[in-house]
């Protein structure tokens, strides 16, 4: 396979993999696109290099400037923006990890604390299996974002062999 082949590939395959973070397919395929680029990328050689529009190539990048997972920077003399993302993938996924818990747990946590205090009869089965589910998936909530934390705090070498033990 060549290289441009496989940097299609490659394109093409993120871009599939980041419906799975909750990231749109056009938005994870112009992360890839900046992740194998060597140097930064301008908007026009965004939207050739992926056939897209204007108006699709700026919300993205802005979306995913947004996400923590780009940058814009300038060059002296110059007045066109220049896109650059970062190479880490531990950097990377750590990103994705606190967006998404940003986005997605904390709101779920806050809601679950709120019901928690939900008032009514002991006695009533109704009331025992809403107290019982709601207490029940807040503690999982609460324990995932105990343990995102950690990996949002840990180094990658430290995480890995934590998680390592943890299946041993």
């Amino acid at each position: 396979m060549e290289l441009a082949e496989g940097k299609q590939k490659f394109i093409e395959a993120w871009g599939k993999l980041g419906s799975e973070w909750g990231i749109n397919r056009t938005m994870a395929q112009v992360h890839a696109l900046l992740l194998i680029s060597p140097v930064a990328m301008t908007t026009e050689e965004i939207m050739e290099a992926l056939s897209i529009s204007r108006g699709n190539a700026n919300m993205t990048l802005r979306d995913l400037i947004g996400w923590g997972l780009i940058e814009k920077q300038h060059k002296a003399g110059e007045r066109k923006e220049y896109f650059y993302a970062e190479k880490d993938t531990w950097a990377i996924a750590r990103q994705v990890a606190q967006e998404r818990k940003k986005r997605e747990l904390d709101p779920v946590i806050k809601i679950l604390n709120e019901l928690t205090s939900v008032k009514g009869d002991e006695k009533d089965p109704e009331y025992k299996t809403f107290k019982t589910s709601v207490t029940n998936i807040n503690k999982l909530a609460k324990n995932v974002n105990k343990t995102l934390d950690t990996m949002l705090k840990a180094e990658e070498n430290w995480f890995w062999s934590s998680i390592f033990k943890i299946f041993k």
